[in-house]
């Protein structure tokens, strides 16, 4: 809705703070970015043998109080900074037409481009990666083989928790971990900024086909693009924190695309090939399959028609999953790795909740609870499946890629453990879907903020021997995080606004 439409609905012209150019907002977001790269050189991920600890500047910024606390808290202004500035753009869009795309499209590069640079952030998966990749190059099977096999492999940056925890990825990763490995060498450096390039191929191929899934759909394509690709949550952990989720999730939206674009049997395969590629990547891309599959049958499929289909395409990836297992040498070992991150819960995911409070109920009581809370949780992991099938078997053809999208998030929500980066594989599917400009759009944006404040705060790499110690540093994160989110939703007389539709629903969406 322009804002000459708002006015026509309110009888009141908007402040000014809801109008004018973006340039100032896509600066400011500039320096919100600039200001977590350089608080990365501070407090993101390095491993001990990095070689960026001997640079004098790192060194400055890594074994110096001042400097720590320093960078910590342009960290956390530069990622709050960052969000408010993605709500600000909405806010100086008149109309989402060809001007507003390119105004969209300079907030993303300009946004995005420091990222590239900083170290690793709320997140050190990336070495990980490196250790299994150098575990697969060196000729071990990563699926029976803990990264501890590889000499000094604490050395090179990877969590202790994946020293005897096979990889939940599928070969074609494994493959892409093996390839950094061999080019990377001994330098943890390289491979992390090899595994970010791999994760920016995943974000090339959202940005391409999130504006046609949308367009499709009748969506806005830039809106869907400025609620995705524009979004720090979408930016901290798919760009900064490099998780290979980006290229799981850039080949699904590409798969889905072509299945709703095409369907015919070209367009089916082609779909279900590159969503077999997701899977190699991150086996979660499965659940999909069953809507690649209804795309694939085509409009007003009978029920035995859709039950072939859905045969097809299960033959297809499983046929298409043995080569790549023939090819590696490893088979579909990679199947019993998918048990690695089971019984992790965190605070804030409802089943989590919901589960460690059944144990603490069954504790007091004389019973196990341990057992109470893991029965809980697999119970609304299977609560979610369902659901997703459900939705895979009733609902109209022209919401196919919407139901999906449900039923990804029942996935996502009925998992004791929520990590972050869970949350943005929705965002594309919500995006290219819409989001309405009632509690939906609200919801979006308190999730981005709550995410956001629990990102700077998540983790931080502090020398352990400062007086500063790590406790305290995320105490001054967390704090400074939520102090900027209250002001966000409840004082800045800009931002303020976004989370008060009545007056402001048209100017924002």
């Amino acid at each position: 809705m322009s804002q000459s439409a708002v006015v026509e609905a309110s009888g009141r012209p908007e402040p000014r703070f809801v109008r004018g150019s973006p340039l100032r907002t896509i600066i400011i977001g500039t320096i919100g970015s600039l200001l977590m790269t350089f608080g990365s050189f501070g407090i993101g991920w390095l491993a001990p043998v990095s070689g960026f600890r001997q640079n004098s500047f790192i060194i400055l910024l890594r074994y110096n109080d001042l400097a720590v606390l320093a960078c910590i808290v342009a960290t956390a202004v530069g990622a709050m900074a960052l969000t408010r500035e993605w709500l600000r753009l909405s806010q100086k869009i008149s109309a989402w037409d060809q001007r507003a795309r390119r105004w969209v499209t300079a907030a993303v590069v300009a946004w995005g481009t420091p990222l590239l640079f900083s170290f690793p952030l709320f997140s050190r998966d990336v070495y990980s990666y490196y250790a299994q990749g150098r575990l697969y190059d060196s000729g071990l099977n990563p699926y029976e083989s803990g990264v501890s096999s590889v000499n000094n492999f604490l050395q090179y940056g990877a969590d202790q928790l994946w020293s005897e925890s096979p990889p939940p990825y599928g070969p074609v990763f494994l493959w892409i971990e093996g390839i950094v490995a061999r080019a990377a060498g001994t330098s943890p450096d390289v491979a992390f900024y090899l595994f970010r390039l791999a994760a920016l191929i995943g974000v090339v191929l959202i940005a391409i086909y999130v504006p046609k899934l949308a367009a499709m759909h009748g969506v806005n394509p830039t809106r869907a693009a400025w609620l995705c690709l524009a979004n720090p949550m979408f930016l901290v952990h798919f760009v900064i924190s490099a998780h290979n989720d980006a290229l799981m999730i850039g080949l699904m939206v590409a798969a889905v695309y072509v299945a709703a674009r095409w369907r015919n049997h070209y367009g089916g395969i082609a779909a279900i090939t590159i969503t077999t590629l997701a899977v190699a990547v991150k086996p979660i891309a499965l659940l999909i399959l069953p809507f690649i599959g209804l795309l694939w049958a085509g409009k007003g499929a009978s029920w035995p028609r859709k039950f072939l289909y859905w045969a097809m395409t299960l033959a297809i990836t499983l046929v298409e999953l043995w080569l790549m297992g023939l090819a590696n040498g490893f088979g579909f070992d990679w199947v019993g790795a998918l048990s690695t991150t089971g019984g992790v819960w965190i605070w804030y995911a409802p089943i989590g909740a919901l589960g460690f409070l059944a144990k603490i109920w069954a504790d007091s009581l004389g019973l196990s609870g341990g057992d109470i809370q893991s029965a809980i949780y697999k119970g609304a992991q299977v609560v979610g499946v369902i659901g997703l099938a459900i939705l895979a078997f009733l609902g109209r053809d022209e919401k196919i890629i919407r139901r999906l999208t449900i039923g990804l998030a029942l996935i996502v929500m009925f998992n004791p453990m929520i990590q972050a980066w869970y949350v943005v594989w929705l965002i594309p599917f919500f995006a290219a879907t819409g989001i309405r400009t009632d509690w939906h759009v609200d919801f979006f944006f308190l999730t981005t903020v709550f995410f956001m404040m629990w990102a700077v705060s998540d983790q931080l790499d502090v020398f352990p021997y400062l007086d500063l110690d790590l406790n305290m540093g995320r105490l001054v994160a967390a704090v400074i995080a939520l102090v900027y989110g209250v002001y966000l939703m409840f004082v800045d007389p800009s931002t303020r606004r976004v989370f008060r539709r009545d007056k402001t629903a048209g100017a924002i969406v």
